[in-house]
């Protein structure tokens, strides 16, 4: 009887779920011709980007991209999903140990991002046409920092669990190591927003990974939060598959990139997210070591970073980018699962 119980337990959680992840896409599509009539009607065209992060004329990227920026494509779109999910998780799924942090992450990650988007729309497409890169990456450490004190001071939670090894304890440690991982995969998402659809199905893979590691640990209120956010992003990659009706802007990579850090802390699976989102640590990576090589070499390694334009600029199609990284984005998902199964994580 008892087993029997549990067994029904678990499936009205999953019914909620998956309830809760469908309402967040009806309302995203919902919101979206509201997002759309403010957008063309304030005209927020994304702003093309002159000049790299150390100074350098884009030529190349700004050869690729030409065209599209011709169009006059609306950013911003990103907060679309925001507001459907924090409508939801309000509403339906709001718990303290589960979901406060990365709804915190997603808020305060959309806050720096919108910021950057108003400056990149005020700009006039002049110089990088947003926020400094420090002046973001401080900003994001600051939310890291606070998020990972209420981690450590509020919930408990000292230590961190190693793949086939076991947990390690770290004390106060735990806060600079949950910063980290903010900071790290919110700039990594961001990085990776440049092709049509590609951080918008990457983050979906993401995602859908966590809900279900999250989900196989009983922690139900965060695998809904997970399913709730690959629900808003399915009703934004609807617009933004090739050719994009608009972008997500840093609003949306911002936010998805630092409730997905959180995320991984949540679970306790920091040492899986290099795993599971592979191609963000790649095109984060990529830029990385173009901005090095530049900088020590004089030279770059690279056509154009992150490597997303790279290959564009060596002849790929950018519809061949982007569903190739998707590809390796689901596999990696898959091997993050199960790795999370084999390695004691659940």
């Amino acid at each position: 009887m008892k087993d029997v119980i549990l067994t029904l337990n678990a499936t009205g959680q999953i019914n909620h779920i998956l309830f809760l992840s469908v309402v967040t896409f009806l309302l995203a599509m919902f919101l979206t011709p509201t997002y759309t009539y403010f957008a063309y009607r304030y005209k927020f065209w994304k702003k093309q980007r002159s000049a790299s992060t150390t100074g350098e004329k884009l030529e190349v990227f700004t050869k690729l991209h030409a065209a599209k920026f011709r169009r006059n494509i609306p950013t911003m779109a990103g907060i679309i999903g925001v507001v459907a999910i924090a409508v939801v998780t309000v509403c339906f799924n709001l718990d303290r140990t589960q979901t406060w942090l990365p709804f915190a992450a997603l808020v305060g990650g959309a806050a720096v991002g919108l910021l950057d988007d108003i400056i990149n729309l005020r700009s006039g497409g002049k110089g990088t046409a947003g926020l400094r890169s420090s002046v973001k990456f401080t900003l994001i450490m600051l939310i890291g920092a606070v998020l990972g004190w209420f981690f450590w001071a509020k919930l408990g939670i000292h230590s961190v669990h190693v793949p086939f090894v076991g947990d390690i304890e770290l004390g106060v440690w735990v806060v600079p190591l949950f910063t980290l991982a903010v900071v790290a995969t919110g700039n990594a998402v961001n990085i990776s927003d440049g092709l049509d659809g590609l951080a918008g199905g990457l983050l979906m893979a993401s995602f859908g990974a966590y809900g279900v590691i999250a989900l196989l640990q009983g922690q139900y209120v965060l695998a809904a939060f997970c399913f709730s956010v690959a629900g808003a992003l399915l009703a934004y990659l609807w617009f933004n598959i090739h050719p994009a009706r608009f972008f997500m802007g840093d609003v949306g990579s911002f936010a998805y990139g630092a409730a997905l850090g959180v995320v991984a802390m949540m679970t306790n699976t920091l040492f899986l997210l290099p795993v599971i989102g592979v191609v963000f640590v790649i095109e984060g990576g990529s830029s990385t070591l173009q901005i090095l090589s530049k900088k020590i070499r004089k030279k770059k390694i690279f056509l154009s970073a992150p490597i997303h334009h790279h290959l564009e600029a060596v002849g790929w199609p950018e519809t061949k980018v982007t569903m190739r990284f998707w590809v390796i984005g689901a596999v990696a998902a898959v091997i993050g699962i199960w790795m999370a199964i084999g390695g004691g994580h659940i």
